[in-house]
């Protein structure tokens, strides 16, 4: 019998597909059956093959032949009706807590800005916002606008890049001039998982609110909103969701706080009537108020084939399997990359890692050049980081294994 640690790998890969219960939904996704190595699940999903059809009929069935009558008919609901099932499915959230509608980016603006005024009214000397200094870009970047436009002062959380946000680190950044904590889940450099209902209890002992990015999570990783009392979540739709390119966002607000933020982009679609188009602005009540313009009908439709997958399977055999597909990507990158170089970036212990794990080599932006020309698809983030994304539903153990032998082969031909 071979001892090469290929052979062995390719012969546990074997195994895991065999015995894997989710394997026939990857079947549901197109470029499934083709050669190409995806490893980037966790930045944009692939399509499911129903997604296509349901696209087209509703362009010629409800677009063509309803026209504007559709609007009446369920357009108007779509974004509480798919934010319900999504929270129900995928993030431990109560229904009327959840809408769908906007990028990321803008429902963060809504969210950290009206929590902001929302603790400073109540007490002036809450005007600190704290943030982790290696959260994502749009995330930073967002804090620092909204300070300066509300006067406000920008507290950083400096991390460990392998890691994120942990709870000593939490602790010694809060205190009584806390308004808004901005958190993510999962780190999107290193795929740290945050122990989310701990730093929650953190924010809130300090008096202030906390808001989740959950674009790195929300379809791989079990979320309990409601169980750990989070305030307010965004999240993206298009990673392990599978929504499409810029497919909507979803903004989470629990119902105690509904009655009290005001959010900062005040629309029509978020008026108490939206027809009256009345002289002044009065905000609907419920998740209607965190919405501006016309909701992205079309931009919708695509995740409710996701969700349907989601329910079938359920989130926790989908967190299992991702969490033996992170598992033996490390024990090959030991046994294979481990030789050349390779350190790992992530966290060891499953249950501090999401659904990616992020490999370190100096020569990884030349490594992922040439990877994307073999039809191996991971992404690249500083410093020195290959990022391999497993999505549960869409990743099989031969192709994962299949990629890291073809960065094996890169780093090599890089010297």
């Amino acid at each position: 019998m071979s001892t090469d640690p290929s052979d062995l790998f390719a012969v546990e890969a074997r195994a895991l597909d065999a015995s894997d219960p989710l394997a026939a939904h990857r079947d549901a996704f197109v470029g499934a059956e083709s050669s190409l190595v995806y490893f980037d699940g966790n930045s944009l999903g692939r399509p499911p093959r129903v997604t296509a059809q349901r696209l087209a009929d509703f362009v010629t069935g409800q677009w063509g032949g309803r026209l504007i009558r559709g609007w009446d008919e369920s357009w108007m609901q779509m974004p509480f009706h798919l934010g319900d099932r999504l929270g129900h499915l995928a993030l431990g959230a109560a229904a009327g807590q959840t809408v769908i509608g906007d990028s990321t980016t803008v429902l963060l603006y809504k969210l950290l800005r009206a929590a902001l005024t929302e603790r400073s009214a109540g007490d002036p000397e809450r005007v600190e916002i704290v943030v982790g200094r290696d959260d994502f870009p749009t995330d930073r970047y967002l804090v620092e606008g909204i300070a300066a436009e509300r006067g406000a002062r920008v507290v950083w959380v400096d991390v460990d890049t392998t890691r994120g946000v942990d709870a000593d680190a939490l602790r010694a950044a809060v205190g009584p001039r806390t308004a808004v904590v901005l958190l993510s889940h999962v780190s999107y450099r290193s795929g740290y998982l945050a122990d989310a209902g701990t730093l929650t209890r953190i924010v809130h002992d300090a008096g202030a609110l906390v808001l989740w990015d959950l674009c790195h999570s929300a379809g791989a990783v079990p979320v309990e909103l409601d169980a750990w009392g989070v305030d307010l979540a965004v999240g993206c739709t298009y990673k392990y969701l599978n929504g499409g390119p810029g497919s909507p966002a979803f903004a989470y607000v629990a119902a105690r706080h509904q009655a009290t933020l005001v959010q900062p982009i005040q629309g029509w679609m978020g008026a108490a009537d939206v027809f009256a188009m009345g002289p002044e602005y009065r905000p609907a009540a419920g998740m209607r108020r965190f919405l501006s313009g016309t909701p992205p009908v079309l931009a919708m439709r695509a995740m409710e084939d996701t969700l349907d997958l989601i329910e079938d399977a359920g989130i926790t055999a989908i967190r299992a399997k991702s969490v033996t597909l992170t598992e033996f990507a490390l024990r090959v990158s030991d046994g294979i990359l481990a030789p050349l170089g390779v350190r790992v970036a992530s966290p060891r212990d499953p249950a501090e890692r999401g659904g990616h794990v992020t490999l370190s080599h100096p020569a990884m932006r030349a490594v992922t050049a040439r990877l994307w020309e073999q039809d191996v698809i991971p992404d690249y983030r500083d410093p020195h980081g290959l990022r391999i994304g497993l999505a549960p539903l869409t990743t099989s153990f031969a192709e994962t294994l299949a990629g890291l032998t073809a960065v094996a082969e890169a780093l090599r031909a890089e010297g």
